[in-house]
């Protein structure tokens, strides 16, 4: 099981965090650019954490320094089916984290909780302090 994968299954944000790169680049499956750095993308998974529910990891692949880790989860009563893709740099540190999910339905109830949750990501990322 990948480091990532248990430490989002303990919802244990601080390890999340140690297992990113300092330039992690985060690709989102609602926005349209790329966050790049830890304290964006660890504010990020920090709220993506209050928003989805029920979330559940059901398949994981490895091909070395890149992993897929596929999931289930529901947001605003909507299930959401998706996968994280990761890629991790030479000191197993996650440098490279894209999201992709399905279905649109769920994707846009996805876009609508975190654009409720962003100024509070904006002041995580911003102050290095989370609640």
């Amino acid at each position: 099981m990948h480091p990532f994968r248990q430490a989002v299954e303990a919802r244990d944000s601080a390890a999340i965090e140690a297992l990113l790169a300092d330039d992690v680049v985060f690709t989102s499956p609602v926005a349209h650019k790329p966050y790049s750095g830890k304290p964006i993308t660890a504010a990020i998974l920090r709220a993506v954490m209050r928003v989805f529910e029920d979330f559940r990891y059901v398949r994981e692949f490895d091909a070395g320094s890149d992993h897929a880790l596929v999931f289930e989860a529901t947001v605003n009563g909507k299930k959401i089916t998706g996968c994280d893709f990761l890629h991790t740099d030479e000191n197993g540190r996650i440098d490279d984290l894209m999201v992709m999910v399905r279905p649109l339905s769920a994707a846009n109830a996805l876009a609508e909780a975190m654009a409720a949750q962003f100024p509070q990501i904006q002041s995580e990322a911003l102050s290095g302090r989370h609640s």
